[in-house]
């Protein structure tokens, strides 16, 4: 069953992301709301709504949206991929979900895949244990942990032509030039970031027609990654953080997020025999959103589905 959804948007560093909010049928007072944001390079319409759809059946509103730069967000250049700018349309997303009607400021969770794994732990980090900008429960999907185990999956040849690219990249913006881009994803062999067999067809099997993806990103975040390392911190989240790790991941390695999912305070490993782009489709959707639907409704004080939600979670997207 479709639920209601609206497209609207928010502000957030001088420029506007696109979101959609779906929401509960009969919605009787206030709900918990989980925020989505996707991960390296992906859009709002990447799989993303499947999962939301999943959320709403289960009594809560859903904040999914596109960065600036991304998508049907605006923002120029387009595909600039900027840690820090994502962190703050993490927090305007943050703001807006508490603002609106309907949504109890106090149970609010961020939901993250791959890259945005690593945006959600950072975040759950910063708006602390208590208070009212504490966030509630926190999932990490075939989450990025660490930017040098990270590198480690690509090759050589290619991270030297990455970094030279981003060197270039970044040159280009200080003299306020056009970016230079380089591909996201290729195949095996080929020069782009992600080069692993699972990569191409995996952004592929994401990307529905009407996608606003696009393979390629400004490539000065080649420079950024081996500092990014949100899981060096996992001992500091303060909520309960669900680790939903793909022991054949070859995006996103599971070694460091099964390590930070053992030194969360609060935390909570499933691992699945698969790897990192089977987890959004089929039989690896249909486990995983279950699990999730189950986490979120511990931790966001649902309580146990009646008959009636359990079939309507339990149905194919």
């Amino acid at each position: 069953m479709a639920h209601p959804r609206i497209d609207t948007t928010f502000p957030s560093g001088g420029e506007q992301c696109a979101a959609y909010v779906y929401r509960p049928e009969d919605q009787q007072g206030d709900a918990p709301c989980v925020v989505m944001g996707h991960g390296f390079s992906a859009t709002r319409d990447d799989r993303m709504p499947e999962y939301a759809e999943r959320f709403a059946a289960a009594g809560m509103v859903v904040v999914v949206f596109d960065y600036r730069y991304f998508g049907a967000s605006t923002g120029e250049p387009r595909q600039l991929l900027d840690i820090g700018k994502q962190h703050e349309d993490w927090e305007a997303a943050i703001a807006f979900a508490r603002r609106l009607d309907g949504v109890d400021p106090a149970r609010i969770a961020l939901w993250g895949s791959s890259f945005s794994g690593g945006h959600a732990q950072a975040l759950a980090i910063r708006h602390g244990a208590t208070g009212p900008s504490a966030i509630a429960c926190v999932i990490a999907q075939a989450p990025y942990v660490d930017g040098l185990a990270a590198l480690k999956e690509i090759p050589p040849v290619n991270l030297a032509k990455a970094t030279a690219a981003g060197l270039a990249d970044q040159a280009a913006a200080l003299l306020g030039r056009p970016p230079k881009m380089m591909p996201v994803v290729g195949d095996p062999g080929s020069f782009a970031l992600l080069t692993a067999a699972e990569a191409k067809p995996g952004f592929e099997a994401i990307a529905p027609p009407h996608s606003r993806w696009r393979n390629e990103v400004c490539a000065r975040i080649a420079l950024r990654i081996a500092l990014y390392r949100p899981g060096a911190k996992a001992q500091d989240i303060p909520c309960p953080i669900l680790y939903c790790v793909c022991d054949d991941d070859h995006t996103t390695p599971p070694g460091p997020a099964i390590a930070a999912a053992e030194k969360a305070p609060y935390g909570e490993l499933i691992r699945y025999p698969m790897g990192h782009f089977e987890i959004y489709v089929g039989d690896g959707f249909e486990r995983s959103s279950a699990d999730q639907v189950a986490f979120l409704r511990r931790h966001l004080g649902l309580g146990e589905p009646t008959s009636g939600e359990a079939t309507e979670a339990a149905a194919p997207a």
